[in-house]
């Protein structure tokens, strides 16, 4: 209905494309408002008349349709009232198809999306989470829209700390205690080395030399620095595991040592390196930006050597149309510095195509999380604690539904997933428990809730098989309709969660099907005795169900059939 709606107003007026038109619809905040609305003040500059009259305009242009039962001019808005049996019966054809909410529209393109990336050695920390959630969710959200996505595991293994692990390691650390107790080991190791290098600033210049040990291949460093490297991914693939996470590659920064000399050759060859205090750097000036490292003094290279040789790389391999970096927001000039140099070296792809996507930052109750003074919270820990919560609760309110613990570990999972993705990433995010578990108001668990109580309503229905063969004259209900509107900004939520890279958007909208369906649940008794009203309104459940369970799974998030 939208869509023709849109099409109706496209052939009405100059100056908008059909894809604009459709951005600009809306859904009235109240239903006597009718059921779509266009605002007409963007045409008023162009077309030089109070927008008022140009919606008065559309309306004479557009006449009588046969699926509206009328159009209102309603101050600066064009209000249209669709015709309620037919407005069900196409959202009935087009929900229910499996497809629902997908889109071509990036049939034979590739996005490279970077996110958690976290830096070997060091614990997977709660911190990480976020990058985590945010890029899978991206992930799924662009392969929904017809992307190739190609899934990036940036893995931090290369770069002076790895000197500082080493000078820690052979000062006060042992081989037997890191076999067992793996990455919390070197981070007690990696902490230590932080207190007596205060004390004695020349465990550094040690650090150093160990690491342009490593740069130069040197044996015995290479050795330690891969045993740190396997102990780490052992321990992050379990968190992976957890989240229901993989990649398509985890090739770090160490798997582009050997490519940044030829970057270095590009940059010296473009006449845009220069010397500063010994080391070799691109001046952004011009560009009101700090300047670029390229090479340290002592000649080795900086990670921003290596995400320069990453990007080349990636661009002749995957000829991407973008390449997303999910990061904390800290890192923004960074990456605006970066994606100059690669600007600068002629490539004017560059522009569009790199694009940084920041996060807040995140707390547990309120406590920062730091890892240099190993104030830790490992992020498998808050994913396990909240799954034993969610685990007692089961036990508490029903304790007789199969599957205990995978459905524990659905809801639990999914309550982290859920708190970080439904606040807009920019913000920061804190794990309260009290409101992450709560099986009220706007959490993953209350949705999930709703899909199961959807879920039960069907499995009590039999001989039910869904179908557009049904009377759309008996879902005309008020709440029945609003529902079935909610349901319908299920394709566009998509597409605007993925201009915005905002998987909040879908997260919200989770929310609002499950507040819908839940007021239609109680004005509505749906188990009547009527074969087709029964018939009816078990298939607006079937939808229901469906469309919470295609939103969840691009959050990332499991629904359990039994709650």
């Amino acid at each position: 209905m939208k869509s023709k709606i849109a099409e109706l107003i496209f052939k009405n007026v100059e100056g908008l494309t059909l894809e604009e038109v459709n951005g600009l619809m809306e859904i009235p905040p109240k239903p006597d408002m009718g059921d779509f609305a266009f605002p007409c003040f963007r045409l008023a500059k162009t077309m030089r008349k109070a927008p008022q009259m140009i919606a008065a305009d559309i309306k004479e242009a557009i006449g009588q349709v046969d699926f509206l039962d009328d159009i209102q001019v309603q101050g600066a808005y064009l209000n249209f009232y669709v015709n309620k049996e037919t407005f069900v019966k196409a959202m009935i054809e087009a929900a229910i198809a499996e497809d629902f909410g997908s889109s071509d529209i990036g049939k034979g393109k590739t996005i490279c999306i970077d996110y958690s990336s976290p830096n070997v050695a060091k614990n997977f920390h709660v911190g990480h989470l976020r990058t985590t959630i945010i890029g899978n969710s991206l992930y799924k959200i662009y392969s929904k829209l017809g992307y190739n996505v190609v899934r990036i595991n940036h893995l931090g293994d290369w770069g002076t700390q790895f000197g500082k692990l080493i000078v820690a390691y052979k000062a006060w650390g042992n081989e037997e205690a890191v076999k067992q107790d793996g990455v919390a080991e070197l981070m007690k190791l990696y902490v230590k080395f932080h207190e007596e290098a205060d004390k004695d600033p020349s465990l550094n210049d040690e650090a150093r030399a160990w690491f342009s040990k490593m740069e130069n291949g040197d044996e015995e460093a290479l050795k330690i620095w891969q045993w740190f490297k396997n102990i780490s991914l052992i321990e992050y693939k379990r968190t992976y595991d957890l989240l229901g996470i993989d990649f398509d590659s985890y090739n770090g920064e160490s798997f582009y040592r050997d490519k940044t000399g030829a970057v270095v050759s590009k940059i010296q060859d473009a006449n845009l390196l220069t010397e500063s205090e010994g080391a070799k750097i691109v001046d952004l000036e011009a560009y009101d930006m700090a300047p670029c490292l390229i090479l340290k003094n002592d000649g080795s290279s900086i990670y921003a050597t290596r995400d320069l040789a990453a990007i080349f790389y990636r661009k002749e391999t995957y000829n991407f149309v973008k390449c997303l970096y999910v990061t904390g927001q800290e890192q923004k000039l960074h990456f605006a510095q970066v994606f100059k140099v690669v600007e600068l070296l002629g490539n004017d792809w560059a522009k569009d195509q790199l694009v940084h996507i920041p996060y807040g930052l995140v707390s547990l109750e309120g406590a920062k999380l730091s890892t240099r003074s190993g104030n830790i919270i490992y992020a498998e820990d808050i994913l396990l604690e909240a799954i034993s919560k969610i685990k007692e609760i089961i036990e508490e309110k029903n304790p007789n539904i199969p599957d205990k613990d995978e459905t524990a570990k659905k809801i639990g999972v999914g309550a982290v997933l859920f708190n970080d993705l439904y606040n807009q990433r920019i913000k920061d995010v804190s794990f309260k428990w009290e409101k992450l578990l709560n099986f009220d108001g706007e959490t993953g668990p209350y949705v999930q809730y709703t899909y199961a109580r959807c879920a039960s309503i069907l499995r009590k229905v039999a001989n039910f098989s869904p179908s557009t063969d049904i009377d759309c004259s008996l879902l005309t209900e008020v709440e029945a309709l609003d529902l079935l509107k909610e349901i319908s900004r299920f394709p566009k939520v998509v597409y605007d969660a993925s201009e915005k890279y905002e998987p909040s958007v879908v997260a919200r909208f989770a929310v609002d099907v499950a507040q819908s369906f839940n007021k239609y649940y109680n004005a509505c008794r749906i188990n009547v005795e009527d074969d087709a009203l029964r018939n009816a309104r078990v298939t607006l459940v079937h939808l229901t169900k469906k469309t919470i369970k295609d939103a969840l799974l691009l959050l990332g998030i499991q629904c359990p059939e039994q709650m």
